[in-house]
């Protein structure tokens, strides 16, 4: 069993979470710190990939300004995904030696470890094959969505608890067209994120063979020897922020996504 450290962010604006990810990125790196993941839950957000086209995005900039979600174009694998309330996304940042480099092993066991929880509640969850994620019964009830740099991975997947769907509707969920579900919805009731994360804790650490010690963000923070700010480019909600790091401690500039960007960080689709 490895060693490895959980942290419950909470609720965390996505810029604070993607800016922890790269100073965790970095550490790990230089083998400062040990594998790490974060468990987070987020405002309003949407997430464009390498391989994602801005023409997935269906609402309106103005409309998304108004409502407070802001975009980001990001390293990962994949297209467009939405995060909120009510979902649970975690972030591995991970020696992938561990694992051979492998990175759709990686993947697979990513969508493993949230199927293996989703049993707890007799959930039918399922991979499709060509589609990573975890799907049920044709809709998608968790994204996954990876970059591995200097073999060591980062972002992670989303699972679907209790999120407002409609939001969804923002956007074309991952460009594949197909619907989406939730915990709530299947169950029929409200299912508090308290109620998920220990269980996806548990499940994620039998799948990578992990013990856990778990730390708060204040706590990594001291660790990483400072604290987190938020990305540091300034922008208004509604428009696209791009940081893709080259060496997982350096940003560019910020940047407008085109509508096909380079393909670039390994990985599955959200």
């Amino acid at each position: 069993m490895r060693h490895a450290w959980l942290v419950d962010c909470g609720r965390m604006p996505y810029g604070r979470a993607w800016a922890l990810q790269r100073a965790l990125l970095a550490a790990r790196q230089a083998e400062r710190v040990p594998d790490t993941v974060l468990l987070v839950e987020h405002p309003p957000v949407i997430t464009v990939g390498r391989a994602g086209r801005s023409s997935n995005i269906l609402a309106p900039r103005g409309l998304l300004a108004e409502r407070g979600i802001e975009v980001f174009a990001v390293e990962r694998g994949g297209d467009v995904t939405y995060h909120g309330p009510g979902q649970l996304v975690g972030y591995p940042i991970l020696d992938l030696r561990a694992l051979d480099e492998d990175v759709v092993r990686y993947v697979r066991l990513l969508e493993g470890t949230l199927i293996a929880a989703l049993r707890e509640w007799r959930i039918p969850a399922e991979r499709v094959r060509g589609y990573p994620g975890v799907w049920v019964r044709g809709a998608k009830i968790a994204a996954i969505g990876v970059a591995v740099k200097r073999k060591v991975t980062m972002h992670g997947f989303a699972l679907n608890v209790d999120p407002e769907l409609s939001h969804f509707e923002l956007i074309n969920p991952c460009g594949l067209g197909k619907p989406v579900t939730s915990m709530a919805r299947l169950l029929g009731r409200t299912v508090a994120l308290d109620e998920v994360r220990p269980v996806v804790a548990r499940a994620f650490g039998e799948a990578m063979r992990m013990e856990w010690t778990g730390l708060g963000v204040a706590e990594l923070e001291a660790a990483l020897r400072e604290p987190v700010a938020e990305a540091p480019w300034p922008v208004s909600n509604g428009r696209i922020r791009s940081g893709t790091e080259s060496d997982g401690r350096t940003a560019t500039p910020p940047a407008r996504l085109s509508p096909n960007p380079p393909d670039g960080a390994r990985g599955g689709t959200r």
